[in-house]
């Protein structure tokens, strides 16, 4: 944006925009051959009138505004500025910024937020049976699997304990200890899927057999609790080597025993952590640890974290596999119980962060398939796979093929893609390992298939979403104010030296010092900063360059002629009573204000262009501009329906 010298009543013309999306179809105003609907000047006028009642006085003056507004917007799009490279540009910035806010299906975003804050009031102690059958496994391995994970829920169903039926068919390694316990978990704690079917098992009761990408799953609801929400805290780890032998373990202890002591002495915890800890993460910021919940970490330690009662309370050694933990509670952060705006917002960037958004992601995809018209043509995808793999390999096909490059594979209501845009997505895509290992075609396919559609709706999401229209057409009308204005007002008011001279002559009772001082404005990082700085002035006045400049920033000085209002008092009468004004306190920064007086001017006085300058620029681009408005009233004529006019709400 570029602004010279630019009144701030003109500026705040920015938020003048509308663009006819009602479906009141009463037009209030036309202009040139454009019409303005009644539900879109209200569009505008609710947007920036919000906070008063909307009376007949403050309608027309709006209506003034509105209308300049837009007859400008009109000037400039019949200039083509909207063509210039940097309005282009600009635009397609604007919109590569805000895009991402509407890719998503916000019923499904709002449902995914507020079942995050239903399952968040709430830990669920879970146990688990996980068989392993990885998507890519061979039928028989998958199906020996599902046997597998049939007879365990069998064995559940007959009454067996959970704990001894995951000991024995369970493939998670610990199961065969502690019977499939998982501790307590909460939201955000296991991918979405297994969650969902943690937090849909009842009580005292297992779930049905569940397959996901990894293998077959079985969970069991052993009881719930409030949700213990999250803790911060710190640590000190006193480890041992895998298998160590007990002599090794009985020495760890005793070492953990005379750390703790020395706490409870008052040592200081970060300062043996960083000396101590054997937690490779945490020993360089002093054993902190960043905030967790329930289902961070192994169950043994995240009791005795949670058991902590007070920030500041220091556990005793815990051992685990690891070694002996010697544990600080920092600060503890309960689950907002109440659904407000800021508890779902917060949620909402965690949904966001995770994979759940997939789930929004897929409705918002089916949705934009609708309304762009997707289509699927008629495709022998046995062929397609033999060109994509014979192009991949740098191989041509005989000139009889089927599939031609330019055949179409699927189109949206404004694009049809084509084999050759497949051909160049899996070339950019085939040293990506990430995406391609244990893809087949067809895997690959359909992401490229949503990446076509998401990349449409990218470019086409004005025909679609009002809002997303809205906000565009929004900054566009406002870049071109400002680019017009800066060409036909502002620039050309700061450089007409013979017009600003003879405005400020017609006009030169306008400009007027009210009574003033000229004078030196410090202001001072503190108080006794400023304390410095007039034991300073006063042994050398003119040193107040020197000091600010020698400052480091503490200090800032201004001189110039300020009128008594504009100078750091609280009381004007006190003008008289020194050198040096009050000190003025700055509740923003802390920061002080005072002035040095060299000379007061008492009385009112005519400014010279010179020091009247400013308010000539700022009182020439007005005038400019009026007259400029009724040039261009004359070229799009204005009309106002007073019927329509009259219909507005009250």
């Amino acid at each position: 944006m570029r602004i010279a010298n630019c009144p701030r009543i003109i500026i705040s013309l920015g938020f003048l925009m509308g663009i006819g999306l009602s479906v009141d179809a009463q037009t209030l105003i036309t202009y040139g051959g454009q019409e303005i609907s009644k539900n879109e000047f209200l569009q505008a006028y609710r947007k920036n009138n919000s906070k008063s009642r909307p009376t007949e006085k403050s309608y027309r003056q709006y209506l003034e505004l509105y209308i300049r507004y837009k007859l400008k917007v009109r000037a400039a799009l019949d200039l083509k500025f909207d063509h210039l490279p940097t309005q282009v540009t600009e635009l397609q910035n604007f919109r590569n910024q805000i895009i991402s806010n509407y890719l998503n299906d916000e019923p499904s975003l709002n449902r995914l937020v507020n079942e995050a804050f239903d399952r968040s009031q709430k830990d669920l102690h879970l146990a688990h049976i996980f068989i392993s059958a990885p998507k890519m496994a061979a039928p028989a391995d998958t199906l020996k699997a599902f046997r597998k994970a049939k007879e365990a829920y069998e064995a559940l169903q007959r009454g067996e304990k959970f704990a001894g039926v995951a000991a024995r068919y369970s493939e998670d390694p610990f199961a065969k200890t502690n019977g499939g316990d998982l501790g307590y978990i909460t939201v955000f704690s296991l991918p979405y899927e297994l969650e969902t079917l943690g937090y849909r098992t009842p009580v005292g009761r297992h779930s049905s057999i569940y397959r996901s990408k990894g293998g077959y799953h079985i969970f069991q609801n052993l009881g719930e609790r409030n949700a213990l929400g999250r803790m911060k805290a710190a640590q000190i780890l006193v480890s041992f080597p895998p298998f160590a032998n007990e002599s090794a373990k009985q020495q760890a202890r005793i070492y953990a025993d005379s750390i703790y002591g020395a706490l409870v002495q008052g040592a200081n915890f970060a300062e043996l952590a960083k000396k101590f800890s054997g937690d490779n993460l945490s020993y360089q910021t002093g054993g902190e640890m960043p905030e967790f919940g329930v289902g961070k970490y192994e169950r043994g330690f995240e009791s005795a974290v949670f058991s902590l009662e007070k920030d500041g309370e220091i556990s005793r050694p815990y051992a685990d596999a690891f070694g002996y933990h010697i544990i600080k509670r920092l600060s503890r952060r309960s689950v907002s119980t109440v659904k407000n705006k800021a508890a779902l917002d917060a949620l909402r960037a965690q949904v966001m962060s995770d994979p759940r958004i997939e789930v929004s992601r897929k409705a918002m995809l089916t949705k934009i398939m609708r309304t762009a018209h997707f289509q699927r043509h008629l495709v022998d995808t046995s062929q397609l796979w033999i060109n994509t793999e014979s192009f991949l390999a740098g191989k041509s096909l005989p000139p009889d093929q089927a599939l031609s490059d330019t055949a179409s594979l699927f189109s949206f209501s404004k694009k049809n893609v084509t084999v050759r845009d497949w051909l160049d997505y899996r070339k950019t895509i085939r040293n990506a390992q990430q995406l391609v290992k244990g893809a087949s075609n067809r895997d690959l396919y359909e992401q490229f298939v949503q990446n076509a559609t998401f990349e449409y709706y990218r470019n086409h999401a004005e025909d679609y979403d009002p809002d997303f229209a809205y906000q565009l057409e929004e900054f566009k009308e406002g870049n071109l104010l400002f680019e017009i204005m800066q060409r036909k007002i502002w620039d050309k008011a700061s450089v007409d030296s013979s017009g600003l001279n003879d405005y400020y002559r017609s006009h030169q009772d306008k400009y007027w010092w009210e009574p003033s001082a000229d004078a030196v404005l410090f202001t001072c990082a503190s108080p006794e900063m400023a304390e410095m700085v007039r034991s300073k002035m006063r042994e050398d006045p003119a040193s107040w360059k020197t000091i600010a400049s020698g400052s480091n920033g503490s200090v800032h000085a201004d001189s110039g002629r300020f009128e008594l209002a504009q100078l750091p008092m609280v009381d004007p009468s006190a003008a008289a009573r020194g050198p040096f004004t009050e000190l003025v306190r700055n509740n923003q920064d802390n920061t002080v204000t005072m002035g040095y007086m060299l000379r007061y001017h008492r009385q009112r006085e005519p400014r010279s262009f010179k020091d009247a300058r400013g308010f000539v620029i700022n009182d020439y681009q007005a005038y400019l501009e009026d007259q400029w408005i009724d040039t261009l009233k004359q070229k799009y004529p204005v009309r106002i329906d007073e019927q329509v006019l009259r219909t507005l709400p009250r």
